[in-house]
């Protein structure tokens, strides 16, 4: 499926680029598991706060929203299509007004901690909560939050991006995690030192 992604996106013009630029048409990628739910489990349990980039678009161009910075939760029902749910609040509806007219979505899933990028083609739809059934249940819903749509997503392909240009972020409950026991060492040799200047 990774080679679907690729397939999907390269053009003739964007293989003319490539000619161009570097002498010849870029080589098929090959490599990870073309298990859509492996590769979105992977990467959704990985941290606890990750991005997910959705886009969308019409004639009147396209739109690319943040659909969540917290931790994903993604339900599949096969290999090949993932749902996750759009909550209370949302009141622009971009997303689902564009799905209305092309089912063409793409999603970027963004994990900073370990400098990953899940890049998503596919085919959406919205249903309320009540039409999709199962899925809902499968879904971790915030505290506070409401489903009021499922987004449900048939993926046509998937790749994962290079790491080197992705700044490595945390959130501040992972800057905590990862400095408490420097913190505690700190007062440990503090106390150690006050003492034997006694």
């Amino acid at each position: 499926m990774r080679n679907q992604f690729l397939r999907t996106l390269t053009s003739p013009a964007v293989q003319a680029e490539q000619v161009s630029y570097y002498g010849k048409v870029a080589r098929r990628v090959r490599g990870r598991s073309n298990n859509c739910s492996a590769q979105m489990n992977k990467i959704s349990s990985r941290a606890e706060t990750v991005s997910t980039w959705r886009q969308s678009g019409t004639t009147a161009g396209p739109t690319c929203n943040i659909a969540a910075v917290r931790k994903v939760s993604c339900a599949f029902s096969n290999a090949t299509q993932l749902a996750f749910g759009d909550y209370n609040g949302n009141r622009q509806l971009i997303s689902t007004g564009n799905v209305k007219t092309s089912r063409r979505v793409a999603l970027f899933l963004m994990d900073y901690r370990a400098r990953e990028r899940l890049k998503i083609l596919g085919h959406a739809e919205v249903l309320a909560p009540a039409e999709a059934g199962d899925l809902v249940a499968q879904l971790v819903v915030p505290k506070g939050a409401v489903i009021e749509r499922v987004f449900c997503v048939d993926v046509v392909g998937f790749d994962w991006n290079c790491p080197k240009y992705i700044t490595p972020r945390f959130t501040a409950a992972e800057v905590e995690e990862i400095t408490t026991p420097l913190q505690a060492r700190i007062v440990e040799l503090e106390a150690a030192l006050a003492q034997n200047k006694l």
